[in-house]
């Protein structure tokens, strides 16, 4: 069967077919240089500042879902299928201003108007998915917007106000919902996709046999889910990375699983996603998966892809490292399983062989005396890369430590396990003594570097102190519990 070459996708209210677009054709350049759709503005081309942000809305399992993503780095051949809403397609009768937009003006939370239309997309996400949201929802609505005009007060304030200027029912995405579910539905490709110039090829696997497929012919493909990272190799250091296999539709791979023993989460599922199940099997996880960028990151990255980089500072390896994650790779003559901390060999490689990808992510769940904690170092609170990230689970039975899993990133070539300060603690009666040996145990081993994020005293430093963190949380959480039994 011939390969389809063109993508189809509803921008706004019109179907739109492109036949020439690049694997690299950022959804922003096409939006503004292509089809001169000037609302959505270009800041710092890496998805931190939030001016691009626009709404994408896909299917999954029947059903129309839209959320927040950043244009700048969003590949144009990964919207197959979807709907792409910009600010433009807000615009009322005669002009007049949407309820998010007239909530902005009537609280001052606009000066300069750049950042605008970006945090009246993330707000108009946030009223489509919660209409009355707390303060703290509104905040985490808009991480991955900056402002530096108006602050953020007038802004928030506007967030909470838009239901005195519209309702739901009235609003124009979800009146045209049944027809856009179904011109969706009517988009969606029953063959595989490939568009582009050789040099800049892109790839659209129909399903998980077809990607396997492709993997087979091309091994050296650059994969593609989120494009949280690899959208940054083109927008900042213009590397080539044809051809490009796009796998962020395929449904196989966004099954999430909970058994009476495991949590087990496809490879192309979200951070946002994830989310709910990852909390309510792991609730030590809530504050440290809301820091994990901003929400548009997180209604694009995956965690399948967060592991398949293999960065020595990326935010979920060491977590599921000290989890006792596994990670199950895939190729056309079958599948195969091991511990993730073996998937990491050395700075940028990784236990892949030729025509591998990730498949899905399996965490045990947490055992009988099990205590976890995730931490995040940054420059930033929100929306920043760890400068160290750790993970710490250890399991207690009768005040004795029976078992320890540390993990680091940030502190060696790959995310990597502290076996010394593990022996440390095991056979250790729980108390502050034991992680205090655990803490001096980490000089053995980890041998940081210095870099821009910070010094390699720093990471020794707060590594060591996360350790007698660890130990001042658990302990005061297990008392606190003692005392309301």
């Amino acid at each position: 069967m011939a390969h389809q070459n063109e993508i189809r996708f509803l921008l706004n209210g019109a179907e739109t077919t492109v036949t020439d677009a690049k694997a690299t054709t950022t959804l922003l350049d096409f939006l503004r240089i292509d089809r001169r759709m000037t609302g959505t503005k270009e800041g710092c081309a890496e998805g931190d500042c939030g001016a691009c942000t626009v709404l994408v809305g896909r299917l999954h399992n029947g059903r129309l879902h839209y959320e927040t993503i950043n244009a700048c780095i969003r590949f144009l051949p990964s919207l197959n299928g979807c709907h792409i809403v910009t600010i433009e397609h807000l615009v009322g009768p005669n002009g007049r201003l949407h309820p998010v937009q007239q909530a902005m003006v009537d609280f001052h939370g606009s000066q300069c108007g750049f950042c605008t239309p970006g945090f009246v997309m993330s707000l108009y996400a946030l009223w489509m998915a919660n209409p009355k949201p707390t303060v703290e929802q509104v905040e985490t609505a808009v991480q991955g917007n900056l402002c530096r005009c108006t602050g953020y007060e007038p802004i928030v304030q506007a967030a909470l106000a838009v239901n005195e200027y519209g309702t739901l029912a009235n609003d124009v995405l979800n009146q045209e919902r049944a027809d856009v579910t179904a011109r969706l539905a009517a988009l969606q490709p029953t063959r595989r996709i490939e568009i582009g110039p050789e040099d800049d090829r892109a790839i659209v696997p129909h399903d998980v046999a077809d990607l396997a497929q492709v993997l087979a012919d091309e091994p050296q493909a650059t994969i593609v889910a989120g494009s949280t990272d690899v959208g940054l190799w083109v927008s900042k250091f213009m590397r080539p990375i044809s051809p490009v296999v796009f796998i962020n539709h395929l449904e196989e791979l966004k099954n999430v699983t909970l058994s009476d023993d495991a949590l087990t989460i496809g490879a192309g599922v979200t951070y946002s996603e994830s989310q709910t199940h990852i909390t309510e099997v792991f609730p030590h996880l809530t504050d440290y998966w809301n820091r994990i960028a901003g929400w548009q990151v997180r209604n694009m990255g995956t965690i399948g892809g967060n592991v398949a980089n293999g960065s020595p500072i990326g935010d979920t390896p060491p977590v599921l490292i000290a989890l006792g994650a596994e990670v199950t790779l895939q190729k056309s003559d079958g599948q195969r399983t091991l511990p993730i901390e073996e998937f990491f060999i050395d700075y940028g490689k990784q236990d892949r062989e030729a025509g591998d990808f990730v498949a899905s992510i399996r965490i045990p769940r947490p055992r009988r005396g099990q205590r976890d904690a995730a931490y995040k170092i940054s420059k930033r609170r929100d929306e920043d890369i760890s400068s160290v990230a750790c993970g710490i689970s250890v399991t207690v039975e009768d005040d004795k430590i029976t078992d320890a899993r540390v993990a680091f990133g940030g502190m060696a070539a790959t995310p990597k396990r502290a076996a010394t300060a593990e022996a440390a603690l095991v056979g250790a009666k729980w108390g502050e003594q034991a992680f205090e040996d655990a803490a001096a145990a980490l000089s053995k081993d980890f041998t940081p570097l210095t870099d821009w994020r910070a010094s390699a005293e720093y990471r020794s430093q707060v590594a060591a102190n996360l350790m007698r963190r660890f130990f001042l949380d658990a302990d005061n959480s297990t008392n606190a519990q003692l005392a309301t039994a």
